[in-house]
């Protein structure tokens, strides 16, 4: 990699602002192809991975388009789109190539509950929707990443997959379900710490806790100048580099507005908090080994598709129901009830208003989730799990997600539910904006970063050679090769310990 000059001839070839799973990733991925370059990384709070990336803070799903139905909508005509679960299934086998290389070459050590198999299923009932997810299940088996997917209407066989969720279920009631054995578990939290223990060893990565990042200047040579404070002392002090990442999830469109880069101009952002139902009774969670998802409620955001989630998080089964949105001004869990009104810009204010009013029955699905009562939640839990006692679960406050907002010709705004890159046309700046499906397409999304901000280098020789190495699969399409996908799982499912088909099929 040429080594971008900045106009103090001092500093860090990169700056990571912000210490979660898209920096680490992200972080890693250029120290691998560019051992000798120097790297910075500023975290406001005092610990990696304490926002979206933390265990509590997100589904935990290894998110491979299996069984959230929100990827796979129904259009006009009754048809299934496939298009983005095609997009994310084949993200997720690129980050789990990603991770294998890191363990195989002893990079990182991971916990085994880092990740593990998990059956993801989807559930829903009434006529229509059952009809709903027999034609997805006949739309995504026809491709070969959904191989090995079963489907159900038999109340027997979803009592053997799901006895929770049918024990004590109207026996008249239609009821539909799918099921893929190969699904996952993640704890990103832990990844993301690891994948920093392993950064801060390493010559040229220096990792700052308690520095929170203010202001950001272009300079004349389009390199950038960033004022850094330290939370913990007070000092203040200023660093150059010729590249800078802003993967500060809730935090990431304040600093984008404050770059001042033509590209950034136009985007807001809209907050969406969750909350989980967690069990406290250690024989319900016994009796559920699944991730079982629904349907969201018309009008929801995605990452409010309820579902009753068996987790493994810092060593512990767990138990989850939810998530429940609501509505907070913060842009981070630990944010600032300020941070939506201060986002608000002559630039992005109609693009806002136009989202706003287009998304009015989102606004009144978010304040009834906001009013909801104990009861009220208890009742939601029940059409998932019929018996569902009061006094088994308790209120856990989940992660913080700021969804995008961005400028659109014919709409005036639109609101955006996936992750979006935005960067400066000289590759010099890019942010990370957005939530689902988040980090467990990491990989696929910082491939696509450096594919925009490093072009040189990304198409050299070396870098080539060093991308294939850490996964197998790149520049080839998963979606097309069977033959690949199948080498590719097999290998990953025994590096990661995983199940893989020819074990499920078995």
């Amino acid at each position: 990699m040429m080594k971008r000059k900045n106009s103090s001839g001092t500093g860090p070839d990169v700056v990571l602002i912000g210490a979660g799973i898209m920096s680490a990733t992200l972080g890693v991925l250029l120290k691998e192809l560019q051992p000798d370059i120097t790297i910075e990384i500023f975290e406001r709070l005092d610990v990696a991975a304490a926002e979206s990336s933390d265990a509590w803070n997100n589904a935990g799903t290894g998110h491979s388009a299996f069984c959230e139905l929100n990827y796979t909508p129904e259009l006009p005509d009754g048809s299934i789109e496939t298009s983005k679960a095609v997009s994310i299934a084949e993200s997720f086998e690129i980050s789990k190539q990603f991770w294998a290389y890191l363990i195989e070459n002893n990079l990182i050590e991971i916990p085994e509950s880092f990740i593990r198999s998990t059956s993801h299923m989807s559930f829903v009932w009434g006529e229509k929707n059952v009809d709903f997810l027999n034609k997805r299940y006949a739309a995504l088996t026809n491709c070969h990443l959904f191989k090995g997917m079963e489907y159900s209407e038999n109340p027997e066989q979803l009592e053997d997959w799901m006895p929770l969720i049918m024990d004590g279920r109207d026996k008249s009631q239609k009821v539909a379900a799918t099921r893929m054995d190969i699904g996952t578990d993640v704890n990103f939290g832990e990844l993301t710490r690891c994948m920093f223990n392993h950064l801060k060893e390493m010559d040229g990565v220096t990792l700052h806790f308690n520095h929170e990042v203010r202001k950001l200047k272009r300079q004349p040579d389009n390199s950038w100048r960033l004022k850094v404070k330290d939370l913990s002392s007070g000092n203040k002090r200023k660093v150059y580099t010729s590249f800078v990442f802003i993967g500060a999830g809730g935090g990431s469109l304040a600093l984008l507005e404050k770059s001042d880069i033509p590209e950034g101009k136009g985007y807001g952002g809209f907050p969406v908090s969750g909350q989980w139902l967690k069990c406290t009774n250690p024989d319900v969670i016994q009796q559920h080994q699944a991730k079982v998802y629904g349907k969201a409620a018309v009008g929801s955001p995605p990452m409010s598709v309820p579902h009753l989630d068996t987790r493994m998080i810092n060593g512990k089964r767990e138990l989850l129901f939810g998530p429940y949105a609501g509505f907070s001004t913060k842009f981070l869990k630990k944010g600032s009830y300020f941070d939506l009104p201060s986002s608000i810009k002559i630039g992005n204010l109609r693009p806002m208003m136009a989202a706003g009013i287009k998304n009015i029955p989102l606004t009144k699905y978010l304040i009834n989730q906001v009013r909801q009562s104990p009861e009220d939640r208890l009742a939601a839990l029940r059409e998932y799990y019929p018996n569902a006692r009061s006094e088994d679960w308790e209120l856990e406050k989940a992660g913080q997600r700021v969804q995008v907002i961005k400028k659109d010709p014919k709409h005036g705004g639109v609101l955006e539910f996936g992750t979006e890159v935005v960067s400066a046309a000289d590759g010099s700046i890019a942010a990370l904006l957005g939530a689902s499906p988040g980090a467990s397409t990491a990989v696929s999304i910082m491939l696509t970063l450096l594919g925009r901000c490093f072009k040189d280098e990304i198409n050299s020789k070396e870098w080539q050679t060093k991308l294939k190495q850490m996964i197998p699969s790149y520049g080839e399409s998963l979606g097309e090769n069977g033959q690949l996908l199948e080498e590719v799982r097999e290998h990953t499912s025994e590096v990661l310990g995983l199940k893989n088909m020819k074990q499920v099929q078995k």
